[in-house]
């Protein structure tokens, strides 16, 4: 393992050699499963970056693979359609030699009515150590986590959380705004202190149903961000309140139906996927309206700071939340967020499996 040197008074991270077994590794991670990011300290999302720095190292090298988790089995439980959270989750699995399971609920017994809490007992018996899961029903990974005896991580829960797409957002941010890790910002403790302290961070779109949004909202908080959150009325039911509480905690959380306010000066801009499997009638006239009204595009991308990166968690509906030419133009940072994926999620696996079971 390696001590990173803070500035005065902040407190050294301890970084894993990651190369060598988690469990032999003395880092300050308590969390035998990952529900979500509300439960992590600023120092734990350090943790966690710096972790990721390390994993991007492996990744660079000519066999991008580490013993780590050689003899562990990593299964893969998804209830709903996926692409780059199950992928990047096989992918970063297998870079650490896991043995990896991969299980589409369509095709198992629940399709023949077996009970969740069962299916896990199941894959437990057949000896999965860890569990990523993915399921439409918010809460079903906590369900999951109260019977299996390992490692339960959340690869999206309905609208509650996605953890690991907040840490891999919040370090896309990190990489770019820094251009180097925290470019000698001191770190500290609370909120405000971060390294997003001063950057103002705006999120445009389907804010009711996104998990990535309420996952987000933690960590770049946490981390000091100013954020604005944006869109119709009817998809900010409740972030009035949520925002009222974070200004009692520290946290800088504002919410607007004003595209313009939202975007003026904004470092980072990210847009969400209108999730019409999950809409209601009568939330939106049509999507017509809403591209027109809230759409991302390069005139409204102008009233950001000429450098702001754009951001989208994916899939995108192009031409409904962003235009095709912000989406791909220069200052799009969404592939990189999908390359960051694999390492933050390599991370977040090598940090669980160096907890023990009373964890």
């Amino acid at each position: 393992m390696s001590v990173v040197v803070e500035p005065a008074g902040v407190a050294a991270v301890v970084v894993p050699s990651v190369d060598a077994a988690p469990e032999s590794q003395a880092v300050a991670w308590r969390h035998r499963h990952l529900l979500d990011v509300d439960r992590l300290s600023v120092a734990e999302l350090e943790l966690v970056m710096r972790t990721t720095d390390a994993m991007r190292e492996v990744l660079a090298r000519p066999i991008a693979k580490v013993p780590a988790l050689r003899g562990r089995q990593v299964t893969i439980l998804f209830y709903e359609a996926s692409t780059r959270t199950r992928v990047s989750f096989e992918v970063a699995a297998k870079n650490l030699s896991a043995d990896v399971v991969n299980i589409a609920a369509a095709s198992s017994s629940v399709s023949k009515g077996e009970s969740l809490v069962d299916t896990v007992r199941t894959i437990e018996a057949l000896g999965a150590d860890m569990l990523v899961m993915r399921h439409s029903v918010s809460g079903a990974p906590y369900l999951a986590a109260d019977v299996f005896g390992g490692s339960v991580l959340n690869g999206g829960d309905g609208w509650h959380a996605h953890p690991t797409q907040a840490l891999l957002d919040l370090y896309t941010m990190r990489e770019r705004l820094t251009g180097e890790p925290l470019a000698g910002r001191p770190r500290g403790a609370v909120p405000g202190t971060g390294f997003l302290a001063g950057r103002k961070v705006a999120i445009l779109g389907d804010l009711l149903h996104s998990r990535v949004a309420h996952s987000n909202i933690w960590t770049l908080t946490a981390e000091g961000a100013d954020l604005w959150l944006c869109g119709p009325p009817t998809l900010l039911r409740g972030f009035e309140g949520w925002a009222s509480r974070s200004a009692l905690a520290g946290r800088r959380l504002h919410v607007t139906t004003s595209i313009d306010e939202a975007l003026r000066d904004a470092d980072v801009v990210m847009a969400l996927r209108i999730q019409r499997e999950r809409m209601a009638a009568g939330l939106l006239p049509s999507l017509r309206e809403y591209a027109a009204r809230y759409g991302l595009t390069r005139e409204r991308l102008a009233m950001a700071r000429p450098d702001a990166l754009v951001m989208h968690p994916g899939p995108m509906n192009e031409g409904v939340e962003i235009a095709p030419d912000v989406a791909a133009g220069a200052q799009s940072v969404i592939t990189d967020q999908v390359t960051n994926g694999v390492a933050v999620r390599m991370a977040v696996l090598y940090l669980l499996a160096g907890t023990r079971p009373s964890a």
